[in-house]
């Protein structure tokens, strides 16, 4: 008879039966050991690195030592004085070329000058070059039948003389000499712009020779020219005179002032004038009228005479001219 198998009911004996458990152990220890054993190629890397981060080291440290070698070595600059900007300015100066002060002088008077000329009837100009030349008039021969005069032509206006204004007020107000306009029967004045307008006289002062126009018209953008004392006005200083020498211009001379309050009789001695300024900038017949300019373009004076006791009437070196004071008082403006 067979008998069925017996099994222990006791539970001491199954720790006997756990090889199981053993080899997962043991897998576990076999997996756990690649993790124990990992460190080692990281000590590896940082092994391999660690001359490249002492070589970068170095590196940096020759730079900033050559850094700091080169900073020590290097000159240290001096700040800039004003003696510095004004040799630069000087060097500038003479590399670049500037206008002259004549010329900046000239820019600014040139809108303000004005041509002026005289015009008088043939008529009058034949009776007054008889009795300058004190020629009796004769009776003409006869030569045939009688022809009647031309009076259209006796009518006929011809140009008695050219000189030179000034503006200065912008409504048209100009002065000049007298004796550009004296005797004219009609005044005719030349803008910048090429406008010509006629003009009347408005004003004389016949002890300075000085008339003052109205222009019947004036350019819209006419510009009066800059007045200035003559308080400081000096021996040496710098002028320019402007005008219509012989008709041509407006031509510009320059030269300096040669003395101050100065007398000056005409020709035929008719008149004398004082307190002038005496200068030497080139002026002729038609310059008469015309300022007399610092080198800032203001007026200190009206061109009035020159002197030449040769009967040439051009210029040798001495020309006179009327305080802008007085000729401001013969247009009725405030002295300054």
């Amino acid at each position: 008879m067979r008998r069925s198998a017996l099994y222990s009911s006791s539970r001491s004996a199954r720790p006997a039966a756990s090889p199981p458990e053993t080899s997962a152990s043991a897998s576990q220890a076999q997996d756990s050991a690649p993790a124990q054993q990992a460190p080692a190629p990281r000590r590896r890397r940082l092994s391999l690195s660690s001359p490249v981060l002492m070589w970068s080291a170095i590196l940096l440290l020759s730079a900033l030592l050559a850094l700091s070698l080169s900073l020590s070595l290097r000159p240290q600059q001096r700040p800039i004085t004003q003696k510095d900007i004004n040799a630069a300015v000087l060097k500038t100066m003479e590399t670049q070329v500037l206008p002259s002060e004549y010329a900046k002088a000239y820019e600014n008077i040139r809108p303000s000058i004005v041509r002026v000329v005289g015009y008088v009837k043939k008529s009058k100009l034949k009776e007054s070059m008889g009795k300058s030349h004190g020629v009796p008039r004769a009776k003409p021969k006869a030569l045939g039948p009688a022809v009647e005069p031309d009076t259209n032509d006796d009518n006929e206006e011809v140009e008695q003389g050219v000189g030179t204004g000034v503006v200065i007020i912008d409504k048209g107000v100009i002065l000049t000499n007298l004796h550009v306009v004296s005797g004219s029967d009609r005044i005719r004045v030349t803008f910048q712009d090429g406008l010509e307008a006629d003009a009347a006289i408005t004003g004389v002062q016949p002890e300075n020779d000085l008339a003052v126009l109205q222009a019947s018209k004036i350019p819209d953008d006419l510009i009066a020219a800059t007045m200035r004392s003559t308080g400081d006005l000096a021996p040496g200083d710098k002028v320019m005179a402007v005008g219509f020498p012989f008709g041509i211009g407006p031509s510009a001379s320059g030269g300096i002032v040669s003395g101050l309050k100065r007398a000056f009789r005409s020709p035929e001695g008719k008149q004398e004038m004082n307190n002038l300024i005496q200068f030497d900038a080139a002026a002729n017949p038609g310059n008469s009228g015309g300022p007399l300019v610092t080198m800032d373009g203001e007026v200190v004076g009206i061109v009035t005479a020159i002197l030449n006791p040769t009967p040439a009437r051009t210029f040798i070196g001495i020309g006179f001219a009327v305080p802008i004071e007085n000729a401001a008082s013969a247009a009725g403006l405030p002295p300054f």
